[in-house]
């Protein structure tokens, strides 16, 4: 388990994390989410004991990390995939993690076959690719057979086989009652992969709950009807509070009243419909939803640059 309290962290004037305070749980896969300078890699930085807070705490199955008398058996981490020794071959890497921190050689065999590298273990690690790189991250997370998992972008680099595969792998970790905590920007991985979500902005906590949750939030309770009478029904649903947006010929989008409502007057009117369908958002809209007033980075709209499509 992660318990955070109070958490925060000051550069001079800059405050990359404000007062968090949130737990990770044993048994299910928590997802961290948040635009670029949210403070997630900080804070999973302070959760190991790589940043000192300014104020709060941060604990890893009761104990600050450094206060564990073998870290690794209590938390495995994958932060930068490629903090590795490039000369040495992967194998080497694991095994000198192994020897340094009591852990026995036969280890190292079990995770390279777990994570697939077996083919290329006594290769260099410099010449590996960003997926395999990442193979390995997670062969050294996993390395002391961690009750807690702490991943940051672990698909990053990965073909579909690859993040099929770090998806079930996370899974199956969380169904043997590990905690697994996992950051990433692909929504739609999070959506199939994790089951609950810390989400926070510009340093604050923005919301703590499961995935499905998190949707309803930022739901605009929108209804999509497809009608041949859209014009009369447009007219017919109109009103203060509703909001209605003709999408295509024939289609409405209604917000502000939900799908028996609407079928309802439909039918009083004689009104045929041939769609009724609420529109349930995706992780991914629920997320831009609910951050949009904590993205720190923002870009302005794309122009052709001068001369573009010109012959030279």
């Amino acid at each position: 388990m992660i318990e955070v309290h109070e958490l925060t962290k000051r550069y001079g004037s800059k405050t990359a994390v404000d007062g968090l305070t949130f737990t990770v749980k044993p048994g299910v896969v928590t997802g961290f989410l948040g635009p670029n300078g949210a403070g997630k890699s900080t804070t999973m930085r302070m959760i190991l004991g790589l940043d000192r807070p300014s104020s709060g705490t941060a604990t890893v199955n009761g104990r600050p990390y450094a206060e564990h008398a073998a870290p690794l058996h209590e938390v495995g981490a994958l932060l930068e995939a490629r903090a590795v020794h490039t000369g040495r071959s992967a194998y080497h890497h694991l095994l000198a993690m192994a020897a340094t921190t009591g852990i026995p050689a036969f280890r190292v065999d079990e995770v390279i076959d777990l994570v697939g590298l077996h083919e290329v273990a006594r290769k260099r690690a410099g010449g590996f690719s960003l997926g395999m790189g990442q193979r390995l991250g997670i062969a050294s997370a996993l390395l002391g057979d961690p009750r807690t998992v702490i991943l940051d972008e672990p698909v990053n680099g990965l073909d579909p086989e690859g993040i099929l595969w770090i998806r079930n792998l996370m899974q199956t970790l969380a169904g043997d009652g590990r905690t697994v905590f996992v950051s990433s920007h692909l929504m739609n991985e999070m959506a199939v992969t994790a089951e609950h979500l810390i989400v926070v902005g510009r340093g604050k906590l923005i919301a703590d709950v499961s995935v499905d949750e998190f949707i309803q939030q930022a739901s605009l309770n929108t209804v999509r009807v497809r009608s041949p009478h859209a014009a009369a029904l447009h007219a017919l649903l109109a009103g203060p509070d509703i909001a209605i947006t003709s999408i295509d010929r024939g289609v409405l989008e209604v917000s502000g009243l939900d799908a028996e409502r609407i079928g309802e007057l439909a039918a009083r009117a004689g009104l045929t419909l041939h769609e009724l369908s609420p529109r349930q958002p995706s992780l991914e809209e629920a997320f831009m939803a609910l951050t949009h007033d904590a993205v720190e980075y923002t870009a302005t709209a794309a122009r052709p640059f001068a001369g573009a499509g010109k012959a030279a």
